[in-house]
């Protein structure tokens, strides 16, 4: 009987949503665009980091580090020696780390927890290794954690839970007596994907990162980016930390020369840049002030974040809306994709930018 090479592909891996970054600037011809559409660094990247580049630039004709040591040693430091190197494992960026951590810990018909409106690759990417996806949905009204669905939800088949703080694209975040509660009650057997790659520009009072519950035992793996903060979303770098039971677990599928020696240089030099990293927090959270008290005199509906964006809701329908900000050389991102229809995610820009946004929301 005569088969077709359809019938050798996996049953879930049959054709379904992906994710779709966001789109770079169209032809201008000449007119001034503000890309506030992927919450990239206000800023640029890190001199430091350019100039490490550059300097490893000369060197690309051979082989890069086997591992990731060197990084991890400078992440070490970065962390005033909270954890030790072996705690961190480096990728090709933080939706790496959560490809590699669902590939370690999930298979065919195991559970995966996530609560929309979330990064999409959550969902996407669980699907490739056959898991069952379960969407514990944020709080309608607030886009808060809804913690007693999410621990009515676990069974004996869930394997990893995705908590993300802020959260892209609502800018919530978990405050620490909902996480304190939480990991009283949660299973020990369950792995916590903590994604924080907005954490530096959180400034709540109760935010917490995954930090003290790494230290403290719990089965945590805090997946970090050098996208944001850092300015290097176009090298694709990410890295996590956890438990040193968790790391050397997952490390065995570390591949060898994985990371490119720009990527390296960069991220090392990018960590040592302590101005532009303080610089960069200082514009997004003066800007996340200025941008919230003229939505407030604009009646435009948006929810407090502690991201480097806003999630609103556009006075008029989603792509009508980003079409005729589009017009203005405004760029911004509706996110039905994420599971917030009708919802529209704008980046915190430079105050140029800002003011810009301001003016065409305005018109």
């Amino acid at each position: 009987m005569s088969k077709t090479i359809e019938s050798i592909f996996k049953p879930h891996l049959k054709p379904k949503e992906v994710y779709q970054g966001g789109k770079n600037p169209p032809t201008s011809n000449g007119k001034k665009i503000y890309k506030l559409s992927s919450n990239e660094n206000p800023l640029g990247q890190s001199p430091k980091a350019t100039e490490a580049l550059l300097k490893a630039a000369k060197h690309i004709d051979v082989y890069p580090d086997q591992t990731d040591i060197r990084l991890r040693e400078a992440l070490v430091k970065d962390f005033d020696g909270q954890l030790n190197a072996n705690q961190f494992i480096c990728g090709n960026s933080g939706s790496e780390i959560i490809d590699m951590l669902l590939r370690a810990f999930v298979n065919e018909g195991d559970e995966v927890i996530y609560s929309n409106p979330c990064f999409l690759p959550y969902a996407v990417f669980s699907r490739w290794y056959g898991a069952k996806q379960v969407d514990v949905p944020l709080l309608n009204t607030t886009y808060d954690l809804d913690l007693e669905g999410i621990l009515n939800a676990v069974t004996d088949k869930t394997k990893i839970i995705f908590l993300t703080s802020p959260n892209n694209p609502t800018g919530t975040y978990i405050p620490k007596s909902v996480l304190d509660d939480f990991f009283t009650r949660i299973p020990k057997d369950i792995v916590i994907v903590f994604d924080e790659v907005y954490r530096h520009f959180a400034d709540a009072e109760d935010y917490i990162s995954g930090l003290p519950y790494v230290t403290e035992g719990h089965n945590v793996v805090a997946v970090n980016s050098f996208s944001k903060t850092y300015g290097l979303a176009g090298q694709r770098i990410g890295y996590c930390y956890t438990t040193q039971t968790i790391a050397n677990y997952v490390r065995q599928i570390h591949k060898p020369f994985l990371l490119p020696i720009t990527s390296i240089e960069a991220a090392i030099g990018a960590l040592n840049d302590t101005d532009f990293i303080a610089e960069t927090v200082k514009t997004v959270q003066v800007g996340r002030k200025y941008l919230t008290a003229e939505f407030d005199k604009l009646g435009i509906k948006y929810w407090p974040t502690q991201g480097n964006f806003f999630i609103i809701d556009p006075p008029l329908p989603e792509f009508e809306f980003t079409d005729m900000l589009m017009e203005q050389g405004i760029m911004v991102r509706p996110v039905s994709q994420f599971g917030a229809p009708g919802k529209v995610r704008i980046t915190i820009g430079t105050q140029e930018a800002n003011e810009a946004l301001v003016k065409a929301l305005k018109k």
